[in-house]
């Protein structure tokens, strides 16, 4: 039986909230992201979008990841790499339309966009061996300057 995506989605949102862990929450704060905000990016250096962020960035605070990189079993083994034995993957969606010709009653035809959703599983490359190096170098911190002194008053 196929899975449906947004039930698995939002069980993981209710399984969290059940447990205390607001995962999707404030990632910028969180010990392991060391200050730094980064899109959870694909293979390709894309970011993702959308719920996806969310979700991955969880994950990522879970599993103690540094590394903003995601890819499937497929592209890690494209890169002659492996997913560790054992590891668990990420659900990611991919939602779109596809556009459908259908014939109508008077003979004439009708476009209609059909909206889907699918679900994958990825893995942080922290979870891989084999990459090319650059996936494992670790971000840069930044370094927030501009700070006005303590005794700056913004009414004068």
């Amino acid at each position: 039986m196929k899975q449906d995506v947004y039930q698995k989605v939002t069980d993981k949102i209710i399984a969290d909230l059940e447990q205390g862990e607001l995962t999707w929450l404030k990632p910028w704060s969180a010990g392991n992201t060391e200050g730094q905000i980064i899109k959870p990016l694909r293979h390709n250096g894309m970011a993702y979008s959308g719920i996806n962020v969310l979700m991955l960035w969880g994950a990522a605070i879970e599993g103690a990841y540094l590394s903003p990189f995601w890819m499937t079993y497929r592209q890690a083994k494209e890169y002659g790499a492996h997913v560790r034995k054992g590891e668990r993957g990420n659900l990611v969606v991919y939602a779109n339309t596809i556009t459908k010709t259908e014939e109508q009653d008077d003979g004439s035809e009708e476009e209609r966009k059909i909206p889907f959703m699918k679900g994958y599983s990825v893995f942080n490359v922290e979870q891989i061996e084999g990459l090319p190096e650059h996936f494992y170098a670790k971000p840069e911190p930044i370094i927030v300057s501009g700070s006005p002194p303590p005794h700056f008053r913004a009414d004068v």
